[in-house]
């Protein structure tokens, strides 16, 4: 069951992708420098940034920068966010 949600979650969240706008080098910059003032891992934020660009949208780059900086994601993102998490930690945290 948790392998269909996955898969579910993985084909809405490329869905939304393809027919939104991607992520900005605004955005992306945003999201290094507030991956970098948690963690000062470097090497980890500039991997996150960049599978940022190519996991999520503009939209939901938004929600995940609101989220590092403390705030809950939306209702009815949750699966979608969760699903962000994985992948950018199975890109960036292979051993993780």
């Amino acid at each position: 069951m948790k392998k269909i949600v996955t898969l579910i979650a993985a084909l809405a969240l490329g869905t939304a992708a393809a027919q939104a706008a991607p992520p900005t080098a605004e955005q992306r910059d945003e999201f290094y420098k507030v991956c970098f003032s948690i963690s000062e891992n470097a090497e980890l934020c500039n991997c996150k940034a960049d599978a940022a660009l190519t996991l999520i949208d503009s939209d939901f780059m938004a929600i995940v920068v609101a989220a590092m900086k403390g705030k809950t994601p939306p209702d009815g993102s949750y699966v979608a966010y969760n699903e962000y998490v994985a992948q950018s930690n199975k890109i960036c945290k292979p051993n993780y």
